[in-house]
């Protein structure tokens, strides 16, 4: 794909922080067995990931793997079946001797629809496949469920990061995209959570609502930062295949959702915060713990939607979108014993080719930018021989060289959407053009 092709498309309805895409992976015949898989992998500083796919209810740009309003009865099968994947996966890490987790993160769907009493369980779980209680540990949540009793439990727990989608503050803007928000939670959500005093308060807004305005998108802006949130998240809206509003057939305008970006980054740097990436904007220093690092190190996922990442495989549930999709998969997921969590089965095979590729679109898409002797170093050439491409990016004004560090401009950051895929192989976008969303 020519970069100009890219740029002039239809900005494109994804957000790439992960390579490759989800909808390039297929089912894997014979499945790969987990112990010796992670035995072979780099196992002093592993991501834990756990996915909650329930919610309290499906906004209409959402095409997250996940359930709204699960009867009490699923709820209890998944924690169960749960249980027996992280046997499993304990089991299996253990073959290849000592590991250890760097970080972890519990995402949904909205976690914290679970109880009290659920949210331990999990925790239980966590510490069971390894994860000590003094790692970063991420959670996300909503305004109507960051009640303090669950709170309680994810802080206590060891999170010491609580992520909350707000998106809006205007009851108006919110409903416009079937997510029936009133204010009044929003700030007893926000104060719940200061309360509860996680070192890191991270908040989602959203531009490009219907009806949003500078004006109103400034309202939303300075709401959220009276919050003083360490870290701030910005999205576009998306409307993609399958959610409520691509059925709908709603359209946004791009010069819009641009004006809107940039004046909300505009806001953010004036604030005092720090831009990470295209979406991520952060106020003070990062966390400390052990390093993880994307590009190199494994992702150990739990739970149905979750994703797990090795070197050369990356593996996964299978995915979908439609309600009837998401609810079927989750259906049988439940029913699975132990060994059927003993394989991998449905996921993307990385060669040589790909794992440079998805380490040069990682490195490219963060603050720190594309380490060029890091790369030479790890791959034995340099990234312009193995990719002539990433010459176009320095004439647009996209990239410049630091020292032996490429790194997007402020201009290229803000087209970080459309560098990214331009990125991607002929293969991983001849399998996600192939793939019949659900």
């Amino acid at each position: 794909m020519k970069l100009d092709d890219a740029l002039a498309a239809t900005r494109y309805q994804s957000y790439v922080y992960a390579y490759p895409h989800k909808t390039a992976y297929r089912r894997i015949e014979p499945g790969v067995p987990l112990g010796p898989l992670w035995a072979g992998e780099r196992r002093d500083s592993l991501f834990l990931y756990l996915h909650v796919p329930f919610c309290e209810q499906r906004c209409g740009f959402c095409n997250l793997f996940t359930r709204p309003v699960p009867p009490e009865e699923l709820i209890g099968a998944y924690l169960r079946t749960l249980d027996r994947q992280t046997t499993v996966v304990r089991r299996a890490l253990d073959e290849g001797g000592a590991f250890e987790f760097a970080r972890a993160a519990i995402g949904g769907g909205t976690p914290t629809l679970l109880t009290a009493a659920q949210l331990e369980d999990v925790f239980a779980m966590i510490r069971r496949v390894g994860a000590s209680a003094g790692i970063p540990m991420s959670v996300e949540t909503s305004p109507e469920t960051a009640l303090p009793d669950r709170l309680a439990v994810v802080v206590g727990g060891g999170a010491d990061r609580i992520s909350i989608g707000v998106q809006s503050f205007l009851e108006s803007e919110c409903r416009a995209v079937n997510r029936p928000q009133r204010p009044g939670d929003v700030h007893r959500a926000l104060g719940a959570i200061r309360d509860a005093n996680p070192a890191t308060l991270n908040i989602d807004l959203m531009y490009g609502l219907p009806g949003q305005t500078a004006e109103t998108w400034r309202t939303t802006m300075l709401s959220a930062l009276e919050y003083k949130p360490e870290e701030v998240y910005l999205y576009p809206l998306y409307v993609r295949p399958l959610t409520t509003l691509g059925r709908k057939g709603a359209e946004v305008v791009d010069q819009t959702r641009v004006d809107l970006y940039e004046q909300g980054r505009a806001t953010l740097l004036e604030a005092g915060y720090r831009q990470v990436s295209l979406r991520m904007f952060r106020r003070g220093a990062m966390a400390t713990g052990p390093v993880y690092c994307c590009q190199d190190d494994g992702m150990v996922g739990l739970g149905c939607g979750a994703r797990s990442y090795t070197r050369g495989l990356h593996y996964s549930t299978e995915w979908a979108v439609g309600a009837r999709g998401v609810r079927d998969i989750i259906d049988r997921w439940v029913q699975r014993d132990e060994a059927d969590f003993t394989t991998a089965d449905y996921g993307f095979v990385l060669d040589e080719g790909e794992q440079r590729r998805r380490w040069l679109i990682l490195s490219l898409l963060s603050d720190d930018g594309l380490d060029l002797a890091a790369y030479r170093a790890k791959f034995g050439a340099g990234a312009d021989a193995h990719f002539p491409e990433l010459a176009d990016l320095a004439p647009r004004g996209f990239a410049e060289q630091r020292g032996d560090v490429l790194v997007l401009t402020n201009t290229g950051l803000a087209r970080a959407d459309a560098i990214g895929p331009w990125l991607y192989s002929p293969d991983v976008r001849t399998r996600m053009a192939e793939y019949e969303l659900s």
